[in-house]
């Protein structure tokens, strides 16, 4: 999820689409809240570890 968030970061700043860095941002964060709280040892959608 990380990586796509970065992936449509650069495409949305290359292409100037702002609906691509919008998503991306969503993404990255979301994808880093989740990595954080499966580290912690949390279970994240059903899972003991995200990664």
């Amino acid at each position: 999820m990380i990586a796509l968030g970065i992936i449509l970061l650069v495409v949305g700043f290359l292409t100037g689409i702002s609906i691509l860095w919008t998503i991306g941002i969503i993404l990255a964060v979301v994808g880093a809240v989740m990595w954080i709280m499966g580290s912690m040892g949390h279970a994240v959608a059903g899972r003991r570890h995200y990664w």
